[in-house]
């Protein structure tokens, strides 16, 4: 064999001009008994061939294709298996995927496979290589309008490796636009049968013939398995969505082999690069078995969070890095599941506190020295509630791209750094990239959106204090009556047991429930002649506010329903003018009328017209977007003694169409307070 090799101490690059088919793991390997994995860390390796790159620690070995940059082979240790999919075409076992588009032309699917490989760092204690592409105007319509830059790297005694990538739209170019953008891990069905979320989102999970076998439901993402290899399963719904997160806890998640005894995890030290805010919701893993982290979606937002990228704008953004950590346990731990996942939250702690990482070689992303620190207490300042200012106590704090109030959660373009208020309102937002940002903020308990009125400009090592900052929440007068918690979620009203026919054993405790499919349609079960009655006073919104306003089902059809709001005045102002403050926490395709003491009158006081497409209902999101509306509501309407507000659902295309509120307040006219 015709070859040539470099020897150094630290490093072994091997190119070869022949196949390496010796290098992969075999397409159906034998795997029988419990699997020896120990190995040793005998330092980095790299080897490159005409049609393969390999990665190496003694810990983990990674295989590419070369110059696509597809991820065809992961292994551990000893253990001679490929831990992901083999019997999957090579270009869908790990990869990087868009969905993108032209205007006025159709969406189009791309694996974002490289033209160009290189080299970029290697050392004693790093290895990290490209996989590329430079965009020009022959590719029109047929690559997306970006340059591509895909990286990986291997650090030495790294049990795992990083992946980041860079989209670069350069000025001049085509306006496109994009859906969805995510790396995607398809892992040994053999191997991976228990998948982990979160310390209570932990399950053994049906197969993908499970699911091919299963009967498809409303929509093609759930399905009833009606004849699953685990008997336990059958008569259960599995759909993806049942395990989305937040941006802000999705730190890491994945699934645990029991033989070899070993777990496969996605690890995201910080959610800088992810898109709409902290409470943006997204896929994790689900069956296949698959892993993902998804940079760009329309989940549980609608086309607002797919960005449109203008003729000649000028776009770049790096998404990552990302790691994906590979552990195991010795046979003497009873416990596997909990040994895997608690090293690999420990795992999790530690990329955290090393964020920002100090080894990606590409200028685009910037070391801690060259970020910057805002601190700062916000204070709230509502003289109904508090004659004091009141501390912004678990506050959500946050910088984002220059906009309006509240525009950070329809942002997709830039980077958001976050983070939570102490009990004083006190707030540390460490290591954001130099630019400009608006401070934005919401309280828990407060309707509506903070900005700070001035602009933050961010450079290298600044370290800026922004002192005591106060919101003022919207209000003009006393609160009358209120119904809900003002926190962006539909979950502290009545969300009803699940059909017993459609249930997810994972969720059968109070708090998850609203993750079971249909229980939007427990609506008409429980109201099937007539809407629900809201007695202020006297009903309680855990019990007897349901939590999603959606249609009727009455026999084939949908109906519009209207639910209704009593209370009681004991003195109304005529010539004062009332407001109605309606937060909603999701809005699907829908609209509200809004109606005071006449059900039937031609035209409401009130519409929002059609607003919505989250879909997290049928997402199993207990919120979508935040909306707030004020409602002017005359004195005029009011009588002294019993009133009814009558809230109208129009829209009927689907069953999970509506909304799901967040809060309703109704204040009188303005008093003087102190």
């Amino acid at each position: 064999m015709a070859s040539t090799l470099w020897s150094v101490p630290f490093l072994s690059i091997l190119l070869f001009t022949t196949s390496v088919e010796s290098l992969l793991p075999p397409k159906n390997p034998p795997f029988q008994g419990n699997a020896t994995v120990q190995g040793t860390n005998f330092g980095l390796r790299l080897l490159v061939q005409e049609r393969n790159v390999v990665m190496e620690n003694g810990l983990v070995r990674v295989i590419l294709t070369n110059p696509e940059g597809l991820i065809t082979a992961i292994e551990y240790k000893d253990l001679d298996r490929n831990l992901l999919e083999f019997r999957e075409h090579e270009d869908s076992r790990g990869y990087y995927d868009v969905v993108w588009g032209e205007p006025g032309h159709e969406r189009n699917f791309d694996k974002l496979k490289a033209t160009t490989f290189k080299v970029i760092v290697q050392n004693e204690n790093q290895i990290e290589v490209s996989f590329s592409w430079n965009w020009d105007i022959s590719l029109k319509g047929k690559r997306m309008p970006i340059n591509l830059d895909k990286r990986y790297i291997m650090l030495k005694g790294s049990s795992g490796f990083y992946t980041y990538v860079i989209f670069d739209h350069l000025k001049g170019w085509p306006e496109f636009g994009i859906d969805e953008a995510r790396i995607a891990f398809k892992l040994s069905e053999d191997m991976f049968h228990h998948m982990t979320i979160t310390d209570t989102r932990q399950r053994e999970m049906p197969t993908l013939q499970d699911r091919l076998q299963g009967k498809a439901l409303a929509y093609p993402e759930a399905v009833l398995l009606t004849n699953p290899v685990n008997p336990s399963h059958k008569g259960e719904v599995d759909d993806k969505y049942q395990y989305s997160v937040e941006n802000k806890d999705t730190g890491v998640h994945g699934w645990i082999s029991a033989n070899p005894r070993i777990g496969f995890w996605i690890i995201t030290a910080s959610n800088e690069f992810l898109i709409g805010g902290p409470h943006k919701q997204d896929l994790t893993s689900h069956v296949g078995p698959a892993s993902l982290s998804i940079f760009f979606s329309s989940h549980y937002t609608g086309e607002e969070l797919s960005p449109k990228f203008q003729n000649g704008e000028p776009w770049k953004k790096v998404f990552g890095p990302v790691f994906v950590y590979v552990n195991s346990v010795p046979e003497t731990e009873k416990d596997l599941y909990s040994a895997l996942w608690e090293d690999a939250k420990a795992q999790l702690a530690k990329e955290v506190k090393s964020w920002p990482y100090s080894f990606p070689a590409s200028p685009d992303f910037p070391a801690s020295d060259q970020r910057g620190t805002v601190t700062g207490t916000l204070l709230v300042r509502d003289r109904y509630v508090n004659r004091l200012d009141i501390a912004g106590n678990a506050s959500y704090v946050g910088l984002a791209p220059p906009g309006d109030a509240g525009s950070w959660q329809r942002d997709c373009k830039g980077y958001q750094f976050w983070t939570k208020a102490n009990a004083d309102g006190s707030f540390t937002i460490p290591n954001v990239r130099a630019g400009e940002y608006n401070l934005f903020a919401w309280v828990p308990g407060f309707i509506g959106d903070f900005k700070h009125n001035i602009s933050i400009r961010i450079s290298p090592g600044s370290n800026q204090n922004l002192g005591k900052l106060v919101y003022e929440p919207p209000r003009d007068g006393p609160t009358l009556w209120e119904i809900g918690f003002a926190d962006r979620s539909a979950a502290e009203f009545h969300v009803p047991e699940p059909n017993k026919n459609y249930v997810n054993k994972l969720y059968v405790d109070r708090e998850d429930w609203f993750r079971q499919y249909g229980i939007w349609e427990r609506y008409s079960e429980i109201y099937p002649t007539r809407d629900l009655v809201f007695t202020i006073g006297v009903s309680q919104h855990q019990r007897d506010w349901f939590y999603a306003h959606v249609p009727r089902k009455q026999g084939n059809i949908l109906v519009p329903t209207t639910w209704s709001i009593v209370f009681k005045i004991d003195k109304v102002l005529p010539s004062g003018t009332y407001k109605l403050r309606i937060a909603f926490a999701s809005a699907t395709y829908a609209e509200l009328q809004v109606r005071v003491n006449d059900e039937k009158a031609v035209r409401p006081l009130f519409t929002t017209g059609r607003i919505g497409r989250d879909n997290a209902m049928a997402r199993h999101g207990i919120h979508g977007l935040y909306w707030l509306y004020t409602v002017d509501v005359p004195g005029n309407l009011l009588r002294q003694g019993e009133n009814t507000i009558f809230l109208t659902q129009t829209r009927t295309t689907m069953a999970f169409d509506g909304f799901m509120y967040d809060y309703i307040r109704l204040e009188g006219p303005p008093t003087n307070v102190v």
